[in-house]
């Protein structure tokens, strides 16, 4: 057998009875996905001795015998690193990180190590059951480089599945702290519009008319007035790609320190520069899901991080 192969073997059981292949040995096996195993089943690595053809399909009977060869994950062709991480949670399915403002989550060209990624591999060595049979974290969402905050990883095949289907659908409880230039009014309310590429500028995002780009929907409540700024809580109904920068920006009250969305104001060129504060003030605080081995709700929380502590102490009236 070849080195790292495993073989599981399993029996269809009543509450499997009459269900599809790939679906009844979805149910039976928690650590693989449905879309994993219609996989093996087409690469004929999915045996019975009460079956000579095999397909996803077909139909199954309590009782019959299976087993699964699984081939070793192939190894991801990124490098392991050792930098250190905020761990918020872990188990054998998914992991919770407490992302640091100016690490990158995943490796793209100008930033090919030093990311999420790299150092979940170090983190979690021997330890990733192959997300679609390569061993790697299972990204499901994704912050930008300098937001800090929660974020959550999966660990196996089915974990990234089921957290993939919650952000589909909308029902992950995510909410950001954000301190934006100037008071908005009124001081709660939600912002519905189109996100899609900024027709100036490729790597930005803009608002557009209904129905080009694709729907978001964030939900603001000022719970702090400040000195020329305020601070605002946004939790997000959609997930688009800088949603909570663009929707702000969108209702004339940019984040500070955005350097894409926002333009510097007034009078917080030295307060900033005094600080060393160098990103956009966003924090993704608060994370919740519906874990996705055990169907056990999951609420986690971060603290404000200390450069946004600074700031808001600064600002205060």
């Amino acid at each position: 057998m070849q080195s790292g192969v495993s073989i599981i073997e399993t029996a269809i059981g009543e509450a499997q009875h009459g269900l599809r292949l790939d679906r009844a040995l979805a149910d039976l096996l928690p650590d693989l996905s449905r879309e994993r195993l219609k996989t093996l089943i087409g690469e004929g690595q999915v045996q019975s001795p009460q079956a000579n053809k095999i397909n996803a399909s077909m139909k199954v009977s309590a009782g019959q015998l299976y087993s699964i060869t699984l081939p070793p994950p192939v190894p991801l062709d990124t490098v392991a690193q050792d930098i250190p991480l905020v761990i918020v949670h872990e188990d054998d399915h998914l992991i919770v990180v407490d992302k640091p403002a100016g690490l990158v989550v995943h490796p793209a060209a100008g930033n090919l190590d030093g990311t999420l990624v790299n150092a979940l591999l170090h983190h979690c060595a021997g330890r990733l059951s192959g997300i679609g049979g390569v061993a790697r974290p299972g990204i499901v969402h994704r912050i930008d480089k300098d937001t800090s905050g929660l974020l959550v990883v999966a660990k196996t095949d089915k974990a990234h599945e089921g957290l993939a289907r919650q952000f589909k659908d909308h029902s992950i409880d995510r909410l950001y702290a954000a301190i934006v230039y100037g008071v908005p009014v009124p001081g709660n309310g939600t912002v519905d519009t189109w996100i899609g590429r900024s027709d100036a500028d490729r790597k930005k995002m803009a608002v557009h008319r209904e129905g080009r780009g694709k729907h978001a929907v964030t939900h603001y409540r000022m719970i702090d007035r400040l000195r020329g700024a305020a601070m605002v809580e946004c939790r997000l109904e959609t997930g688009r790609t800088h949603q909570v920068r663009v929707h702000m920006a969108h209702l004339g009250h940019p984040l500070i320190g955005d350097p894409v969305y926002g333009r510097e104001r007034k009078g917080f060129k030295s307060i900033l520069e005094t600080l060393g504060f160098k990103r956009q003030a966003l924090h993704a605080k608060t994370l919740g899901f519906i874990h996705p081995a055990t169907d056990k709700p999951l609420l986690f929380q971060s603290v404000l991080p200390a450069d946004m502590q600074e700031l808001l102490s600064e600002l205060h009236v």
